[in-house]
């Protein structure tokens, strides 16, 4: 299980806690990561300056994963031995962890969770003083829950 809601979110360099932010953590070769692609790409349009993406490969491989799924939003690597996913407590792909303005876990998503996924949103608009978009609904194609 990921880290908890309501504990503090571990700090690192190149991941800023000062606002609110939807820290995505994946993996460029998982494939429920790619799945979740569109709806992850949504979150990220809906809210440009507060999603970050997390990825266990070089810096190379993230962007051209994030390209090829319409990423928007920055990336950075977590390279082996993979601190930031360790104290984070990722165990799948992808993770969506949101942290609030103080630097506290607000909500954790992992694996594909729609209904996860768009609570993920909801938190993030309430934490911003936003309207929340919907990232999946039952028609768009996907399936409710997948394991990463």
């Amino acid at each position: 299980m990921a880290i908890a809601p309501g504990v503090e979110a571990p700090r690192f360099p190149d991941i800023e806690l000062d606002r609110p932010r939807a820290l995505v953590f994946y993996k460029s070769t998982c494939s429920v990561t790619e799945m979740a692609g569109p709806p992850l790409a949504r979150l990220g349009e809906a809210f440009p300056d507060a999603v970050l993406g997390i990825g266990q490969d070089p810096q190379a491989t993230l962007d051209a994963f994030a390209g090829k799924l319409g990423w928007g939003f920055p990336q950075v690597p977590d390279l082996e031995p993979y601190e930031a996913s360790d104290a984070y407590e990722i165990r799948s792909a992808p993770t969506v962890v949101v942290v609030d303005g103080d630097g506290r876990v607000a909500h954790v998503v992992e694996s594909w969770d729609r209904d996860g996924m768009n609570e993920a949103a909801a938190v993030l608009a309430d934490l911003l003083g936003t309207d929340a978009p919907t990232l999946s609904t039952p028609d768009d194609g996907l399936p409710d829950f997948k394991p990463g």
